[in-house]
């Protein structure tokens, strides 16, 4: 049924947020999960209601007229309020929830994320989840953009003030080479000259974690020939197992490549050690008391299907991975 001409909706409003944020009408179709037309059309009638032209829809971008400028922080406070309402209600009543907008990072495809949406299926019978995967820095942007409720990713730096963070767990960066290559309990030079003509097969530097690799390898004035620059786990681990290269990565990418598991041999860092933090990350006092309780369920999750495997496998690591 369409909306009455001269009412101000909340479809309306989310819609024009999002143009304004992504700066293109397909753009945000995509976000809403809607259709452009139908983006058009509501962005029409919230022009009509309001009296005014929010938005310059000629320009590419697609940019807010002074009056879309005044608007959109009006639109703002007024979205703020309805995701306020929404969270208040369910945690109220978890059963009441309708949807859910969950970022993920892809270190948890296999088994955590699947584990979480049935564990909180179970309790929201009548929530419609949408799940979004990822590297840490585009789901920060989607949550920036309020295209997500919460994300789960790996921390990149001071947290922004309009954030809540809830730590889930360290992990820190282990060394993976050629199956029989190099020997239990060498060390810096003498593990290096162990690899011989080996060269190191990076993770993307286009990612953060590909980025804090390399300035730590920076900081031990380590220039470590390179040939390869990927951004698949499976790929990295495929190339040490066929003797192409050695690689730095963390236990949850290790786990993610089961297949290559016995190809390969593991160990700590040959030089300074190195971790990162991944945490649930969410608006602050939007969702009342639902990222917490998302993340009590992580940490559940994160000890039966990562930590506690990853010690199978690794028994050294002890307490360097952990929970938070």
């Amino acid at each position: 049924m369409p909306d009455s001409p001269g009412k101000i909706t909340l479809w309306g409003i989310e819609i024009f947020i999002a143009t304004a944020d992504e700066g293109s009408i397909s753009a945000a179709a995509r976000r809403v999960g809607a259709s452009a037309s139908a983006v058009s059309q509501q962005l029409t009638s919230l022009e009509a209601a309001v009296g005014a032209t929010l938005l310059n829809r000629s320009t590419r971008p697609v940019s807010l007229t002074p009056a879309g400028a005044m608007f959109r922080r009006r639109a703002q406070v007024i979205q703020n309020e309805a995701e306020q309402a929404r969270a208040e209600l369910a945690t109220s009543d978890l059963s009441t929830l309708t949807s859910f907008r969950l970022g993920m990072i892809e270190d948890f495809d296999a088994d955590v994320t699947p584990a979480l949406l049935s564990d909180m299926a179970t309790d929201l019978s009548h929530c419609q989840f949408l799940l979004e995967t990822g590297a840490s820095h585009k789901l920060f942007g989607l949550l920036d953009s309020r295209a997500l409720d919460v994300i789960v990713a790996a921390d990149m730096g001071a947290a922004a003030s309009w954030m809540e963070v809830h730590p889930l767990m360290e992990e820190p960066f282990i060394a993976a080479v050629p199956k029989g290559l190099v020997s239990e309990g060498l060390q810096g030079a003498d593990f290096i000259d162990a690899l011989g003509e080996l060269p190191l097969i990076q993770y993307t530097a286009r990612h953060v974690m590909g980025r804090v690799i390399a300035a730590h390898l920076a900081r031990q004035n380590l220039r470590l020939s390179h040939r390869f620059e990927l951004d698949s786990y499976h790929a990295i681990m495929a190339m040490v197992t066929q003797g192409a290269g050695w690689t730095i990565l963390t236990p949850l990418g290790f786990l993610r490549a089961q297949r290559f598991h016995d190809g390969l041999d593991l160990f700590p860092l040959p030089f300074a050690p190195l971790a990162r933090t991944i945490s649930l990350h969410a608006r602050q006092d939007v969702l009342g008391d639902m990222p917490g309780q998302v993340a009590e369920r992580l940490r559940g999750l994160l000890q039966q299907l990562t930590i506690e495997q990853a010690r199978l496998h690794m028994p050294w690591l002890g307490d360097s991975l952990r929970l938070l």
